[in-house]
């Protein structure tokens, strides 16, 4: 036998959920290094290895699969920032702050990420299961916000919330942009400050 025939026997073993975690992950990676104009159901299936009438039997199209990689990413950056939480102890304002400050470092302080993420954000306005997938995780980002302003002591814990997600998102965005600017430690600092004006 072929080393490629080997390769591919042993890709026909894989288990069906491996396959589409490769495809959803492939289709990050193509949205990140090309761009929303540049991901097609051929580089994604030429990234993942696979060939490109693979992508239909778990997905219906490329608009499903950059919708199931848009939650596949979401899902990774709640799992980074609950393992922040946990880690910062049963103090309520450590656990919050840890959950705020926890957007600049990896897993989720990463350029790639952004890459991707700037991908999805330009089909938000044109997709509405995209817009659906940002809406939800955008308000389960709030809920658990809210929830942990309360147990810290905050009252106005929803405009609390949205302001301080806001901070959040444009400390990381200016991070992954240009980190000579400053760093995760000052970002951390500016966070800290903000929230103590909620927390007062």
């Amino acid at each position: 036998m072929t080393e490629g025939a080997s390769r591919r026997a042993a890709f026909t073993r894989e288990h069906p959920d491996v396959r589409r975690q490769a495809l959803v992950a492939a289709a990050e990676a193509v949205l990140a290094r090309e761009g929303v104009g540049g991901t097609s159901v051929r580089a994604i299936c030429a990234e993942a290895g696979v060939s490109p009438g693979l992508l239909r039997h778990y997905f219906e199209g490329v608009d499903d699969l950059i919708a199931a990689a848009y939650e596949a990413v979401g899902q990774r950056i709640d799992a980074a920032l609950e393992a922040a939480i946990e880690a910062a102890g049963p103090g309520p304002r450590d656990r919050l702050l840890a959950y705020l400050t926890a957007s600049f470092a990896p897993p989720v302080l990463d350029p790639r990420l952004l890459a991707a993420w700037i991908g999805f954000w330009s089909l938000v306005k044109t997709k509405p299961r995209m817009a659906a997938i940002h809406a939800a995780s955008y308000a389960a980002f709030r809920i658990r916000l809210e929830t942990l302003l309360a147990d810290a002591g905050a009252r106005e814990t929803r405009l609390a919330a949205i302001a301080l997600t806001a901070t959040v998102d444009g400390l990381w965005l200016e991070l992954c942009l240009d980190p000579a600017t400053f760093g995760p430690d000052a970002a951390t600092r500016i966070v800290a400050r903000a929230l103590e004006s909620w927390l007062a």
